[in-house]
């Protein structure tokens, strides 16, 4: 079932689809809000609210556009989050979870590239690391990372283009070849 389908049912009375939505996107938003404030407690907390203002508000959300609409409420939470709080602060990724049935050595090389790639993220500008987390890791379309970020396609796709650029060189002054990502 898909997004919209579960928010209209939710909207007439149903609700389990709400707690669906919430099981969805739960963890990926926690995981996406954790990456900006470094905090799994407040990233949690931000995540209730963020699903708090869509169960109890109801708001009307454009078809299509709920997963984009509920990354960009988060975003803007941050951003007020980080005006009381911090004033500034930068984005990051999380390092990867090795898969379970790899052999030692894989484990230990992948442990190697995560590290790695979590210092050459954090050597891009910032705008790069969310434009990459929000497409490759969140699998968001190009017009919904926009919505997050508040900005147009085309800068989404040159952030992508730009970042991939940047990262890439960053991985190759490390030693990391296209091949081994």
């Amino acid at each position: 079932m898909s997004d919209d389908q579960l928010y209209r049912l939710y909207l007439a009375g149903d609700q389990s689809a709400g707690d669906e939505l919430m099981l969805r996107y739960g963890d990926s938003l926690t995981s996406y809000l954790d990456a900006f404030l470094h905090s799994a407690q407040d990233a949690e907390d931000l995540m209730l609210d963020c699903f708090t203002v869509i169960l109890v508000d109801k708001p009307k959300i454009a078809e299509g556009s709920f997963r984009a609409y509920l990354f960009k409420m988060a975003r803007n939470k941050v951003n007020r989050l980080w005006k009381i709080r911090f004033r500034r602060q930068e984005f990051s990724l999380d390092e990867t979870l090795p898969d379970q049935g790899d052999s030692p050595e894989d484990l230990v090389w992948k442990g190697e590239r995560s590290v790695i790639l979590q210092h050459c993220l954090n050597e891009i500008a910032p705008q790069y690391r969310e434009a990459l987390w929000l497409y490759y890791y969140m699998n968001l379309s190009y017009a919904q990372a926009a919505k997050v970020m508040g900005c147009s396609t085309k800068k989404v796709e040159d952030l992508l283009r730009n970042g991939k650029k940047r990262l890439r060189l960053r991985l190759e002054k490390e030693g990391i070849s296209h091949e081994d990502i």
